[in-house]
């Protein structure tokens, strides 16, 4: 037991510099790439500040760190059992009884708890950070003000209706000019025609509206005046003002509750699930990737060339966000159920890492 733990510290060590080498690398490279010369651009062509352009850089490194987790943990792997194969220690193990399985043991603890902080970054700083970079180009950069009003909204009800909104005031939980129509069998039948309406205790009400029927041919007639009904919305203001953002800047939990709300509304979802599936597996990428690295690692003799390595990563990274890609071209499309859409690398990646330690452990 007491030796295991040796070894388990042994490959730890081995691995932990290649990995902080690759974090160090790849953020370089992805910074810039992009980032620098987004805020480059900002201070020459747009005369922002140092000031500003320094915090858009803080907000947006999160974002950039956690992309490159799973790349720096297939570069450690691969680096450092290279490094312990070039020097026969691999051999040295499996002659000593220990399977190129047990080897691997420490690698998937350390990937696991990559890919459990690459998941809290995810759901704390990373959507912190991109709202945060948001505001400060909206509102610093652009000199845009906020807008706390809704604008025709949009909303579909229960019992085939649809609602029309033209403000929403989420603070005060107050909307004015609203109209609702009620279809039976894709026919408008039914119209609700109010000035205002409230959220009072967890209700939507309307209050000095009108009723209207429809009549056939094109007639209409009035069915009656109310001073206050309720309307059958089960979402708070905030939700209905949350329907206007971007769900690529959401974390998994809003994410989760933003579907909620776009299902209440009876819109199609099926993308809006693929993208959350993604959001959950890209991070346990960390594990997939560190066991392909392993077995490439003892594949070939590296002679500590850090650099064939670099590219290695680089190109194997790159396969797995094709097959992103095609795994979320096909979901979009209903062609795969968003599950399989968004672990669709994995599952490709895991099949590969599995026969790659089989025949490494030979």
């Amino acid at each position: 037991m007491k030796c295991c733990r040796t070894l388990d510290r042994y490959i730890s060590k081995e691995l932990a510099g290649p990995f902080l080498f690759g974090v160090m690398a790849f953020s370089l490279i992805m910074v810039a790439g992009g980032l620098l010369f987004k805020l480059a651009d900002l201070i020459i062509e747009r005369g922002v500040s140092l000031a500003v352009a320094g915090r858009l850089f803080v907000y947006e490194l999160p974002g950039v760190v956690v992309l490159t987790l799973p790349m720096s943990c297939l570069l450690g792997a691969l680096l450092g059992f290279g490094a312990m194969s070039t020097n026969s220690e691999v051999v040295a193990l499996k002659a000593s009884g220990i399977s190129f399985w047990r080897m691997n043991w420490p690698v998937i603890f350390w990937a696991v708890i990559i890919s459990i902080l690459s998941l809290i970054l995810n759901e704390t700083l990373v959507p912190l950070g991109q709202r945060a970079a948001e505001n400060v180009m909206t509102f610093e950069v652009a000199k845009q003000k906020p807008v706390l009003i809704k604008q025709e909204v949009f909303l579909q009800a229960p019992g085939g209706r649809v609602v029309y909104v033209g403000k929403l005031d989420p603070s005060s939980g107050s909307m004015s000019n609203v109209i609702v129509q009620e279809l039976a069998s894709g026919k408008l039948t039914r119209i609700t025609v109010a000035p205002n309406g409230q959220w009072v205790s967890g209700i939507w009400y309307l209050t000095d509206g009108d009723v209207y029927e429809m009549k056939e041919p094109d007639g209409v007639a009035h069915l009656f005046h109310f001073a206050k009904q309720e309307l059958p919305i089960s979402l708070t203001p905030r939700q209905i003002a949350n329907t206007s953002v971007k769900p690529d800047d959401l974390s998994v939990s809003d994410l989760y509750r933003y579907i909620a709300a776009m299902k209440m509304q009876g819109k199609d979802i099926s993308a809006l699930w693929v993208k959350f599936h993604f959001k959950l597996a890209v991070p346990w990428a960390c594990v997939i990737l560190s066991l392909i690295g392993t077995s490439l690692g003892v594949s070939h003799q590296r002679h500590g060339n850090r650099s064939v390595g670099f590219g290695q990563s680089i190109l194997i990274v790159f396969l797995y966000y094709v097959l992103m890609s095609v795994g979320k071209s096909l979901g979009q499309a209903n062609a795969l159920p968003p599950v399989v859409a968004g672990w669709l690398p994995n599952i490709i990646f895991l099949v590969a890492a599995v026969f790659l330690i089989r025949r490494a452990d030979r």
